[in-house]
């Protein structure tokens, strides 16, 4: 897998992967809100300091992550890769570019946050290393709360 930092240009293809992948969610209660996004939503939070790296096989798109730096490290979220790339160690190889990038910038730590409904998720983020720091609750704007789990990994610089 090849895996390149993201352009403004890729929206498009960052909107695509990230519909793709999110779509199993679509019976969740409520739905996810990345299958709500657009590719100008995605565009406008590129030009705002989000960034993203997309993974590569022989050439074609498969996965993707979005993510920012901040004071206290990494936050990524919306890692997708396409349903029938699942279950290979794409997602694994992406989320380790993108702590070998968190490290080259100094940052120590890396979060993110998952549904409590998707314990496959919990379980991948475990397995390399990320634990559970936090539950909570995302009240949603139409009012629909739901329960998620905060997880982090230390990095070592």
């Amino acid at each position: 897998m090849k895996i390149k930092f993201a352009e403004i240009s890729d929206a498009p293809l960052i909107h695509d992967l990230m519909i793709k992948a999110f779509t199993e969610y679509k019976d969740e209660v409520p739905p996810s809100s990345a299958l709500e996004e657009t590719i100008q939503l995605t565009s406008t939070a590129l030009k705002d300091d989000e960034r993203a790296l997309i993974g590569y096989v022989d050439g074609d798109a498969v996965g993707m992550v979005r993510f920012r730096l901040n004071e206290n490290g990494v936050y990524f979220y919306r890692l997708s890769v396409i349903p029938e790339k699942q279950g290979q160690g794409m997602a694994k190889k992406i989320i380790k570019s993108l702590e070998d990038y968190a490290i080259q910038n100094g940052k120590t730590a890396i979060r993110c946050k998952v549904r409590m409904t998707v314990p496959k998720n919990i379980e991948l983020y475990s397995s390399i290393g990320y634990s559970i720091y936090d539950e909570g609750v995302v009240v949603k704007p139409n009012g629909v709360d739901i329960k998620v789990v905060s997880m982090k990994k230390q990095l070592m610089i």
